[in-house]
């Protein structure tokens, strides 16, 4: 019967099934189930999460218009970041959807989370490989082309260059190929040549319309290659003092020697 209403929508209604949840009660857990639609509204702007626990009582909303922007605020929220506003990027090509936002913090670890369909792959895949590759280009590219990298100096690291990160990376994907039973890694090999590609564009493109941005970036790099640099002397220092107090050692402690 087809008329008017109050609501549209759908419903979907399931039963566990004790043969495999043990503890129905213990199988919901509020916490991981608020996570996970907290989660889904960053990843999908403007459309709103409703969470009611009906045990309980309790309730929560999700609703987060900026989306992965939102999202990539939400982790730094704890932290100082170095510009205001995140980058983002939203892309499609040959049937691949793309979208990316990117800050930095003044911390040290790296926080890059992406996405397959809504999917967290958490071992990453060809979509984060070829993010990585398009950041640690568009930032060498940039920082030669504008001297801040001397030619003398060697480039940039990715390692150095995604010091104090944090991104999101999401791909909506027609057909998606993943590596293993729990989903936690793409395989489609397509998708890192088109994900480099699109973000080689959008990349270069944004650093020249915000040299400001850029050059903090790039700083941030350079004093993260430095520390590497200088770390990596400290160890070479140190295991040539070990080498030669090794070859003065006293007698009891020298190597044996045949006579």
């Amino acid at each position: 019967e087809i008329g008017t209403t109050s609501s549209r929508g759908t419903r979907v209604t399931f039963l566990p099934d004790k043969q495999i949840f043990a503890d129905i009660e213990e199988g919901f857990k509020y916490d991981i189930l608020a996570s996970r639609f907290r989660e889904l509204a960053f990843l999908n702007g403007k459309v709103k999460i409703i969470f009611k626990d009906e045990r309980s009582g309790k309730d929560q909303e999700f609703f987060y218009e900026g989306g992965i922007k939102s999202f990539v605020k939400h982790l730094n929220k704890t932290k100082t970041a170095l510009f205001p506003e995140p980058m983002y990027f939203s892309l499609e090509r040959d049937g691949i959807g793309l979208e990316v936002s990117i800050q930095y913090n003044d911390g040290y670890a790296e926080s890059v989370y992406s996405f397959a369909n809504n999917i967290n792959t958490i071992e990453g895949g060809t979509h984060l490989a070829g993010f990585r590759t398009a950041l640690t280009r568009a930032v060498n590219n940039y920082a030669t082309q504008y001297g801040h990298l001397k030619d003398k100096e060697s480039n940039l690291q990715g390692d150095d260059i995604r010091e104090g990160l944090t991104a999101i990376i999401s791909v909506k994907i027609p057909e998606p190929q993943f590596e293993g039973q729990t989903k936690t890694k793409l395989g489609n090999s397509e998708v890192k040549g088109l994900v480099e590609q699109m973000l080689g564009e959008k990349l270069p493109q944004f650093f020249e319309e915000s040299p400001s941005v850029a050059k903090t970036i790039i700083l941030k790099a350079v004093d993260a290659q430095r520390a590497r640099e200088a770390a990596r002397r400290a160890r070479d220092l140190v295991r040539r003092k070990g080498a030669l107090d090794s070859m003065s050692l006293n007698g009891k402690l020298a190597d044996c020697q045949i006579e």
